[in-house]
């Protein structure tokens, strides 16, 4: 199995317990140049808050470093909650936790978001 393919294995592993959980799910795609993150319902079918470093706000300066993934946690979590969220699910799609994922998820917790 490619790397690549052992990671989507381990993210639909995940993501199957916490459509058991029955909770709102924050996914993280990360690729070299940017973050992306979106809350979504506890199924999947609707995707309830969105944040990546292709937004305008965001998209100055370096967009693939921990200094990014860091904003991109904040500006998430503060569109969670005017959404009406405040308890998520982490979803790390496979991805290790370390570097931009962990930056990204500390962030979202220091602005508010329980998970």
């Amino acid at each position: 199995m490619s790397a690549n393919n052992e990671r989507l294995r381990r993210a639909r592993k995940v993501r199957m317990k916490i459509r058991e959980l029955g909770t709102n799910r924050l996914c993280v795609h990360r690729t070299p140049r940017h973050m992306y993150a979106q809350v979504t319902t506890a199924d999947g079918s609707k995707v309830i808050a969105t944040a990546s470093t292709l937004d305008k706000e965001l998209r100055q300066g370096a967009t693939g470093n921990v200094d990014a993934a860091k904003k991109v946690g904040q500006l998430i979590a503060e569109r969670a909650k005017a959404a009406g969220v405040e308890s998520v699910a982490f979803d790390r799609s496979g991805y290790r936790y370390h570097g931009r994922v962990q930056a990204l998820a500390d962030a979202a917790r220091e602005a508010g978001l329980q998970f």
